[in-house]
């Protein structure tokens, strides 16, 4: 791999951290006033239509033929469809805290299924990796543990664990599939155009009669935020860069995603960073590290 190219796989990655690491917070706050299968299928039908301009503008669109629409569709289904929208359902009960450890659950699921079908070798170091960073989650919110056993967070749970294993498998299949992306942006229109079609007839069964004069302007801009980065950006820099590196070294990305996010609550919330938090935050990047070296 070029230099070149190596700063470009680098500030994917770090995009995505980032960027998805800010969702959670975008989420909570469009949820405050919009249903959130709303939320979902307009965040996607925007994100379809601002790529659908840029591949009108390269003269790039075209019909991807029924072999690749099927197979646009599956993680569509899987990482958009359900994972992106049982997680916002969820992150209207579930607290912040809980939400975070069961993600982190998500690169231990893909580790397990990457290795189980053979696209990535089972290895002692990667497990341990996957574990030190999950430790690292668990030790930022070990108070919110018990949350596990609250009733009132039983639904939120349950859409939330299935959101889970949808996008841990969903990047699995994307991984082994990677080999035949050629025109990233046209598949992610075919994606997020599936996924907003979807979801919105999903809004009008559960949502039949809403009154959208009720969606404050602070929503609809998170859901314009969630569209433009958390959907357009940070897909695009997850496909380029899990087409140069394992699923796993993605989706240990999640742990990093926690850390913003705790962040963003501190910077934006007046939230407090307690000494657990900095020792987390180093049981996490210490996790990501021994997943990802390798001796030269």
């Amino acid at each position: 791999m070029t230099k070149k190219a190596d700063v470009r796989l680098l500030l994917s990655l770090l995009t995505v951290a980032v960027v998805w690491g800010t969702t959670y917070l975008g989420i909570r706050v469009a949820v405050e006033t919009i249903q959130p299968w709303y939320v979902t299928s307009i965040r996607q039908g925007i994100a379809a239509l601002l790529i659908f301009v840029y591949l009108l503008y390269q003269k790039q669109f075209q019909w991807i033929g029924w072999a690749n629409f099927v197979l646009q569709m599956i993680p569509a289904l899987m990482m958009i469809v359900i994972a992106n929208g049982f997680t916002t359902i969820a992150e209207q009960t579930l607290p912040s805290g809980l939400t975070s450890i069961l993600s982190a659950l998500s690169p231990l699921v893909v580790y397990l299924s990457s290795s189980g079908i053979g696209i990535q070798k089972f290895t002692l170091k990667g497990l341990i990796g996957v574990l030190v960073g999950f430790v690292g989650v668990v030790f930022i919110f070990k108070d919110g543990l018990g949350d596990i056993l609250d009733p009132n967070y039983k639904t939120g749970i349950l859409f939330l664990s299935i959101a889970i294993l949808s996008w841990s498998l969903g990047t699995v299949y994307t991984k082994y599939h990677s080999s035949k992306v050629s025109n990233i942006s046209l598949n992610l229109f075919y994606q997020f155009s599936i996924a907003a079609i979807v979801q919105f007839f999903l809004a009008k069964i559960f949502h039949p009669n809403v009154d959208m004069s009720l969606w404050s302007f602070r929503s609809m801009l998170a859901v314009g935020y969630l569209a433009v980065f958390g959907s357009v950006l940070a897909f695009f820099c997850y496909y380029y860069a899990i087409k140069r590196v394992s699923a796993i070294e993605v989706s240990v990305l999640n742990y990093v995603n926690t850390i913003i996010a705790v962040f963003l609550g501190w910077l934006l919330l007046d939230e407090v960073i307690t000494i657990d938090f900095i020792i987390a935050t180093g049981l996490i990047i210490l996790g990501v590290f021994i997943t990802n070296y390798r001796k030269k």
